[in-house]
């Protein structure tokens, strides 16, 4: 895929093997890019070139279940744990001792578990439109339209059916909703190509909903707070999810602060790809 400097390999865990890009110098600090729904490292497309070129070592994986990265088929392989396990594996495997995380929708979850979990690898966290999850149970009983707006993860818990209904038509359900949650002209006709080609991987549908799947089994507990310097950059017009877990999410960090971005939605990597670009640069690097 024509992404510049960007190279591929499989890197083998403990547990799997993953698929993962690869762009800037070597010797550049460590920073693992974690997608989300339904995306796969492309979604990082606009990103990847910029924050290498700042001089830093950019590695974007396609996260367990997704592209061509392994789909373990039972439902426990995707609980928050293995799925911050498998960052922490993933920094191993390239021996970085501390890396700087970023983390989009899903792939903030994580990161969000990641840094609550394993401060001491991580140098500086960077969410975009994610919410802790250790939060998000409180958050939605004292704001019912959140969970309104989350009605689609009940859907996403039937055996089988979502599958169908979501790979129908070249995965037509999946495209809509890419564009019409989006600004006009985020997601080109040749990008949404890329992304039926991943969703269409043997087992990838299966393994991107058991995400959700897992989540609603997710003991409740108190999170431990995010000790590691932490940036928000958070789209105002994200049909999804309120602007509120952005608040929640911050009151639990240590040293954090959000930045706003009014015309943007959920999807403000791809609308604002300047202005993320220069906020994650000015963070980061």
């Amino acid at each position: 895929m024509d992404v510049a400097g960007v190279t591929f390999r499989r890197i083998a865990l403990p547990e799997l093997s993953l698929h993962v890009a690869e762009a800037g110098p070597d010797a550049g600090a460590p920073t693992i890019l974690l997608h989300g729904f339904p995306e796969f490292w492309y979604g990082w497309r606009h990103q990847i070139g910029p924050l290498a070129a700042a001089g830093l070592r950019v590695i974007a994986p396609d996260q367990r279940g997704y592209g061509l990265s392994d789909k373990p088929a039972d439902l426990e392989a995707y609980q928050l744990d293995r799925l911050a396990g498998d960052v922490i594996a993933l920094a191993d495997a390239f021996g970085f001792p501390t890396v700087r995380l970023v983390g989009h929708d899903w792939g903030g979850l994580v990161a969000w578990w990641v840094a609550s979990h394993y401060p001491d690898r991580i140098e500086r966290l960077a969410i975009l439109n994610a919410p802790h999850p250790g939060i998000v149970g409180d958050y939605m009983r004292h704001h019912p339209g959140q969970m309104l707006r989350s009605y689609y993860i009940g859907l996403f818990q039937l055996p089988g059916l979502p599958e169908r209904l979501l790979t129908a038509d070249r995965c037509r359900a999946l495209r809509r909703a890419l564009t019409t949650t989006s600004r006009p002209g985020a997601f080109a006709a040749a990008d949404l190509d890329r992304y039926v080609e991943a969703w269409r991987q043997p087992g990838a549908m299966t393994g991107m909903l058991n995400w959700y799947r897992a989540l609603v089994r997710l003991p409740r507990a108190k999170p431990p707070r995010v000790r590691v310097p932490t940036l928000i950059l958070w789209g105002r017009r994200d049909t999804a999810l309120q602007a509120g877990l952005a608040e929640a999410s911050l009151a639990i960090c240590d040293e954090g602060r959000i930045r706003w971005y009014d015309r943007a939605s959920h999807w403000l990597a791809h609308e604002e790809p300047a202005a993320v670009n220069a906020d994650l640069i000015a963070f980061l690097a």
